[in-house]
């Protein structure tokens, strides 16, 4: 597993994937960083393997419509604590490990559940 963290997601976020010793990049590393347009995330996401990790629901209409980025995990939860959010992917981190293993995958996570669709 490898994630690329879309603008809004903290880097909270990114070091606890590298702390789990996944591959974890922040879009603003990227060379245009906050000014890469979502259709050049889901590019370079499935050229790489990445699972995109998001807020943004075009992300979502995407995924589905277009079939890219194939791999997504969604933050359907406004605005929650960066510790919060932690605690969640803590939580849910193997199945979200295992799912973002196939070759199409979208998480969805709420405050109460996550939703896998493959």
């Amino acid at each position: 597993m490898k994630v690329l963290c879309d603008v809004h997601i903290s880097y909270k976020i990114v070091r606890f994937f590298k702390q789990k010793g996944i591959e974890a990049v922040h879009v603003n590393e990227l060379p245009d960083k906050w000014f890469t347009k979502d259709a050049i995330i889901s590019r370079l996401a499935d050229a790489d393997g990445f699972t995109v990790i998001t807020k943004d629901i075009d992300f979502k209409n995407s995924h589905f419509i277009q079939n890219s980025p194939l791999l997504l995990i969604r933050i359907a939860l406004g605005n929650i604590s960066n510790a919060e959010l932690l605690v969640i992917f803590e939580t849910h981190f193997e199945r979200i490990k295992l799912n973002c293993a196939e070759p199409k995958c979208f998480i969805e996570i709420f405050d109460n559940y996550i939703n896998i669709i493959k």
